[in-house]
């Protein structure tokens, strides 16, 4: 008797997967939908039931919190609804902040993968059917169950809290510096190298644009100005990609330090792997010297991924105390290795 297969949902967003050419011209553009996307791929049928719904039709660097916010809302239905699976498609630009934000987001313990493509639907070569159903394949598959969600390209599986977009042009354009994939799609089944246990939860946030993060990154002779203006712009928390393993030049430390009085400040690092030391440089503007001043280490979350995770604890109505103890608990957690 065959198998029934798993039912997936699939959620459309746009990028470059869902791109052509527009009059005239002008380079590619989002338009392609959902059911598009699906009907150019007939092997989908063989691998899951699909349901789809075309969210939008944006770039990915035109995506939003809100949006997200709305796309783990949409994923946590469709679970309760009876998906075994998800796919969320869209751009690559900004796939890695969508998956840690889901990962953090949506309650189920059900496959959540994301995928998109790194050239044009009607360009030669178009690696988008192919990333398309190596995510279906994964979403479907019940061994990444428990995982939270995932980053499904070029054949690769990756972690939420890990992967980075390593390349610009690449179709192998996804990495999880100092680390690994956990697997890959082979002949069409998922083979896991590696797990990673569920990243820790937080409860959806009903607004998250009333909490404005700065993401500022330092470079050799920086002279501070924009760290001092940050609290008269309006921003409510502040991420400092630093050099090296938490460093800033001597004459920013005064400035942090007035800074970590007036609202939270995160300190990360612009090195694509490695966490943030906490207790071996002693010097001013070192990691010590700054956590003594009140900054928060990010650990192994990039800058970006630091951002979204204090602007939603900041959605929470978190301040204080409260949130820094959030957020370390939530970096930690994040932190857990693959097993």
């Amino acid at each position: 008797m065959t198998k029934p297969l798993s039912r997936v949902l699939l959620i459309s967003t746009g990028g470059t997967i869902t791109m052509t050419s527009g009059p005239g011209p002008g380079g590619i553009v989002p338009t392609l939908t959902g059911d598009d996307l699906v009907k150019a791929v007939p092997e989908l049928a063989q691998q899951a039931e699909l349901d789809v719904l075309s969210y939008s039709q944006k770039p990915g660097a035109s995506l939003t919190l809100e949006d997200l916010v709305e796309i783990a809302r949409l994923l946590d239905d469709g679970f309760a609804r009876g998906f075994a699976g998800a796919v969320v498609v869209q751009g690559t630009d900004t796939i890695e902040e969508t998956a840690f934000v889901l990962d953090v987001l949506v309650a189920a313990g059900r496959p959540v993968v994301v995928t998109g493509a790194m050239r044009g639907a009607g360009a030669p070569g178009a690696d988008g059917p192919a990333n398309l159903l190596s995510a279906v394949t994964v979403a479907a598959s019940p061994a990444a169950a428990g995982m939270g969600t995932l980053v499904v390209l070029n054949d690769e599986v990756h972690a939420a809290r890990y992967v980075r977009k390593s390349h610009t042009a690449l179709t192998s354009a996804f990495a999880s510096p100092g680390f690994a994939p956990l697997g890959r799609v082979i002949e069409g089944r998922l083979r896991l190298q590696a797990r990673v246990p569920q990243a820790p939860k937080l409860a959806r946030p009903e607004r998250v644009n009333h909490c404005p993060v700065a993401l500022v990154s330092t470079v050799l002779g920086d002279d501070g100005r924009l760290l001092a203006a940050l609290p008269g712009l309006g921003f409510h928390g502040a991420v400092i990609e630093a050099l090296g393993a938490g460093h800033l030049p001597a004459s920013h430390a005064a400035i942090v330090a007035q800074l970590a009085q007036t609202l939270p400040v995160i300190l990360a690092t612009r090195v694509v792997s490695g966490p943030v030391f906490t207790s071996t440089y002693g010097f001013a503007g070192s990691e010590m010297d700054l956590i003594s001043k009140g900054v928060l280490p990010a650990g192994e979350l990039s800058g970006p991924k630091a951002c979204l995770l204090l602007r939603l604890l900041l959605a929470q109505g978190l301040q204080g105390e409260p949130l820094k103890q959030a957020f370390a608990a939530l970096r930690d957690g994040f932190s857990s290795g693959a097993k």
